[in-house]
């Protein structure tokens, strides 16, 4: 079974998928930029201040589909300057305190609305 998720608690969608699936006991979400879902502006700042932004849409995101952060298994964390990853980890650990999960963090050329950080997540349902 394979159930679209859609939520308040994260910015809307701005292509052709979704904000997360649920499929076979797992939370798919998609990559969640520094968007604040209230307005669907961006937020400026810097990483920190982004991967902030990025970690509670992600939150939002997965408790709309009966998940949360600590059920996280797998991140993917994508940098526009690897010299950054100080500082998003710094706040990146206040949210995955206790057993975190698997994670790859790449470098990348460019970013949706050349944001700083991307983030997307793999959790248990």
């Amino acid at each position: 079974m394979r159930e679209v998720i859609a939520t308040n608690d994260g910015p809307k969608a701005i292509g052709p998928y979704s904000q997360a699936i649920k499929a076979n006991g797992f939370v798919f979400v998609s990559g969640q930029i520094a968007l604040d879902p209230a307005t669907q502006q961006l937020v400026n700042g810097d990483v920190a201040t982004q991967t902030e932004r990025v970690l509670q849409n992600l939150a939002g995101i997965l408790k709309a589909a009966g998940s949360s952060l600590q059920q996280v298994v797998k991140t993917s964390v994508f940098l526009k300057n690897m010299s950054d990853f100080a500082d998003m980890n710094e706040v990146y650990s206040r949210h995955f305190t206790q057993a975190p999960p698997a994670r790859s963090t790449v470098e990348v050329a460019r970013l949706p609305k050349d944001v700083l950080v991307e983030i997307d997540v793999i959790a248990l349902a």
